[in-house]
């Protein structure tokens, strides 16, 4: 597979039921670490909510996943949230729904309800991106080629992820992995030009 499917830019919806408010919010999502920082900040602006429940896919293969119920019954919340991301196909996305509580109990059904509906209106506020799944590399070359270089990157639509150019300028670059053989051929007609592989 040469691409994947994921969201474009945070959403925010919300969802009432019964005096209860949820509120979801769904971000792209580009690693553990800046899942971790999200919840820390949507927890910083919702101090007072009962509960701060969600979901994340992570990776092209899609296998890295979390959910949370965070003290709701157990299957109530986490899951519900991640079925709307995988009923979008949907990889690299955080869904966190928060809950403030209005005073009269949903039961299991109602806040399975809640929680999937609160997840489907925020995924329906954020534009589904089709993204090339790429390989990451790092290129080192004299400041003298740059316009080559540059052409390269341009006319295959490689992503520029860093760059320094300076004296010797370096770079690193996102290559589709359907344009990869083509590109890194490309790339060692410039002379002086060292390219190497990051694992992603």
């Amino acid at each position: 597979m040469d691409f994947y499917y994921t969201i474009g830019k945070k959403g925010r919806a919300e969802f009432k039921d019964r005096g209860s408010r949820f509120i979801a919010y769904a971000f792209p999502l580009s690693s553990r670490d800046e899942f971790k920082a999200i919840l820390q900040s949507v927890k910083t602006e919702h101090q007072k909510a009962t509960h701060h429940c969600f979901a994340y896919r992570l990776g092209f293969d899609k296998s890295d996943f979390r959910v949370s119920d965070d003290g709701e019954p157990s299957g109530t919340a986490g899951r519900p949230i991640l079925g709307q991301i995988d009923s979008r196909k949907l990889t690299n996305t955080l869904i966190v729904v928060v809950r403030y509580f209005g005073g009269t109990l949903l039961g299991v059904p109602g806040l399975v309800n809640a929680y999937k509906t609160a997840a489907t209106f925020a995924l329906q506020v954020t534009p589904v991106v089709e993204k090339q799944i790429e390989d990451i590399y790092r290129l080192r070359f004299d400041y003298t080629v740059l316009n080559e270089v540059m052409t390269i990157v341009k006319l295959f639509h490689c992503s520029i992820l860093s760059q320094d150019l300076q004296l010797f300028p370096t770079m690193t670059i996102g290559i589709s992995k359907r344009n990869k053989e083509l590109v890194l051929g490309r790339l060692k007609e410039i002379r002086n030009l060292e390219s190497d592989s990051i694992p992603g």
